[in-house]
């Protein structure tokens, strides 16, 4: 068979490029003071002259926007040609090229857009520019926390979470993340205040980002696997703009990623510690623990309760370290917000929306208003539990971190398809575990879903 001029990285690449791209100009078009603002953004603003910044106008994007889209499709036509020209160049160099142009496309369509947003955000203000419940209530239960006020017990009623964007605002008396988001982010508030005098929860966001990608190479297996992982992660065609934006998703990513990364390594109790700390910052997390508690058995009998204690107490100390407290100060305020919002049985709860399977309850008019309840706990019970045991049974005889975390994913996917909202983040989120099982599969990106 005639081999192909292009390589299947190149193809996945100019994918999530172009998607990458598409979606933040059009995401730009929900921001409408962004033109009138640039001009006066610290930094950004003064970056091009006037008649610069006048002929870059667009309807889509900024200059500066502009610019950074240039550089990425640039990168990306070096790729191209660079992987036409495989043949010619030695794998190691190759690999390292085009790796580094992946971060240079990273840089310009993830990093550079979101400090752009975090500039911007100085002008237009805290309920600007950002995510309301990653950025501006993060920010906000970070000062509660310096305070010594139970974050679970406030509400933000006179916050600039109130001023921002949707109509039915009940994350106005509600935190839905746990203790590790914050208290791992307080440092880096103080330290920020006390060097620019202002802080942004993306800086976080931001850094575990960067150490995420400089970890995902670790879990793959081959130069062509690793690239695809990287690219899948960095260019994330939801999460990029999440992390643009500041939703939280890729705060547990990192600790999951670097949980899985340990565990390779057969790093046993700083993986656990590790996959602690992501289940002490989002309930996301906590669907991957019968996945991991397999995974921490191999190479012993899946009876040994002894190994698994052995090498897994430190995630559950570090959880119940960061988890306890808070349920002791107030354990009907943290179940209040941590599960009861988010299941429609508190008394002010989240509204019914998404993507998902609640769209039908709401157009065959099962509810009379999006924020009635409805036991979507049936359908998702009916369903995940059956797959749970399939998948655990199926982990069983594969069980590595590909097969874990493909299964994972998909248990998540079921139960968010069947949840009272399905939000598109949720689907990026997913996304990056989907490829973290293909690409750490046997093989230069072999397929886990083996046949038994």
């Amino acid at each position: 068979m005639r081999r192909a001029l292009g390589s299947l990285d190149a193809l996945l690449l100019f994918i999530l490029v172009i998607a990458r791209a598409r979606i933040d100009t059009l995401a730009d078009l929900v921001l409408p003071t962004r033109l009138q603002d640039f001009p006066r953004a610290p930094l950004i603003g003064t970056l091009l002259p006037p008649r610069s910044q006048e002929l870059l106008k667009d309807w889509l994007t900024d200059p500066l926007g502009l610019l950074l889209l240039t550089a990425g499709f640039g990168a990306l036509t070096a790729y191209l040609i660079l992987d036409a020209l495989r043949g010619r160049i030695p794998t190691p160099p190759l690999y390292r090229a085009k790796l580094g142009l992946i971060w240079l496309i990273v840089l310009a369509l993830v990093i550079m857009p979101s400090l752009k947003l975090v500039l911007l955000r100085r002008v237009g203000g805290p309920a600007s520019y950002t995510h309301d419940g990653g950025v501006i209530q993060t920010e906000e239960v970070i000062k509660l926390f310096l305070a010594g006020k139970n974050p679970y017990v406030e509400d933000y009623v006179h916050t600039p979470l109130a001023e921002w964007g949707l109509d039915l605002r009940s994350a106005v008396y509600h935190f839905p993340y746990l203790p590790w988001t914050f208290i791992f982010s307080t440092p880096f508030y103080l330290l920020s205040h006390a060097l620019l005098g202002w802080y942004d929860q993306r800086f976080v966001y931001l850094l575990l980002f960067v150490l995420t990608l400089a970890l995902a190479p670790g879990l793959a297996r081959g130069p062509t696997a690793r690239l695809g992982l990287v690219m899948t992660l960095g260019l994330n065609p939801i999460m990029g703009s999440d992390i643009i934006f500041g939703q939280n998703d890729s705060f547990v990513l990192f600790w999951i990623v670097l949980s899985l990364r340990l565990l390779a390594q057969e790093r046993w109790s700083l993986s656990a510690l590790a996959f602690g700390l992501a289940c002490a910052s989002k309930p996301t997390a906590w669907f991957l623990a019968p996945f991991y508690a397999l995974l921490l058995l191999r190479g012993e009998s899946l009876r040994h309760l002894g190994a698994w204690i052995r090498r897994g107490w430190p995630g559950a100390l570090a959880w119940g370290a960061l988890v306890i407290p808070y349920a002791a100060w107030n354990w009907e305020a943290l179940l209040d917000d941590i599960w009861r919002w988010s299941a429609g049985t508190a008394a002010v709860p989240y509204q019914i929306r998404g993507w998902g399977f609640a769209n039908l309850v709401l157009a065959w008019g099962w509810v009379r208003s999006r924020l009635d309840y409805w036991p979507f706990w049936v359908p998702q019970a009916l369903l995940c539990a059956p797959l749970l045991i399939f998948l655990l049974r199926r982990q069983r005889q594969h069980n590595d971190i590909a097969t874990a975390a493909w299964a994972y994913a998909l248990l998540l996917f079921v139960f968010f398809y069947f949840s009272r909202f399905l939000n598109e983040n949720y689907l990026g989120y997913l996304l990056a575990f989907l490829a973290v099982g293909y690409f750490a599969g046997e093989g230069d990106g072999e397929a886990v879903w083996r046949v038994a």
